[in-house]
């Protein structure tokens, strides 16, 4: 069971019931007819990477779909959530890539989107032995890691929004869905 395609997809929903909030991201994001099991961090090798029209044609209603999903939720009026899905993949096709999954408070898509590029970066330069300074900002790691020759691609999803100003739960979802 080696998932031959991803699509990435996000969303956000408001709602007064926390769950219904829930469902309206998955709705927003199309991926509230499947079931959805969590997995773990890993990018098969030599899964490609297709666009969410393509992955839902793809997809039965009701079909059991493994996904790498973030999601956050705030009844809050006026806080920020985000929930992002980070990817790195490797220049050899044969070898995994890693997902991360990022979810805060108070930051934007793209400071959330970056961070989860960079936890799913850092865990693949690891795997690989490319040596770099951990303390050293995001953009110069990821020079390092682009200059190995190693780390072909990073991409994020990200999804981020304000809590509803008069109070309703709001949920942002943000995914790798699998597809076999």
């Amino acid at each position: 069971m080696v998932p031959k395609y991803v699509f990435f997809t996000k969303g956000v929903g408001k709602h007064k019931d926390k769950l219904q909030s829930f469902e309206l991201a998955l709705r927003k994001a199309g991926i509230e007819k499947y079931n959805l099991v969590k997995v773990s961090s890993i990018f098969p090798p030599q899964c490609k990477i297709i666009s969410r029209a393509k992955g839902q044609a793809l997809q039965n209603d009701g079909e059991i779909t493994f996904c790498v999903m973030s999601e956050n939720a705030t009844k809050e009026p006026n806080r920020m959530v985000s929930a992002s899905v980070g990817l790195a993949m490797p220049a050899e096709p044969n070898h995994y890539g890693y997902l991360s999954e990022h979810h805060a408070f108070g930051e934007t898509d793209e400071t959330s989107g970056d961070y989860s590029e960079d936890l799913a970066a850092t865990m693949l330069a690891t795997t690989l032995g490319i040596e770099f300074d951990p303390n050293k900002n995001y953009d110069e790691r990821k020079e390092i890691y682009r200059m190995s020759g190693k780390i072909i691609k990073t991409r994020n999803t990200t999804q981020s929004a304000l809590g509803d100003k008069k109070g309703l739960w709001t949920t942002v979802v943000a995914a790798a869905i699998f597809i076999l």
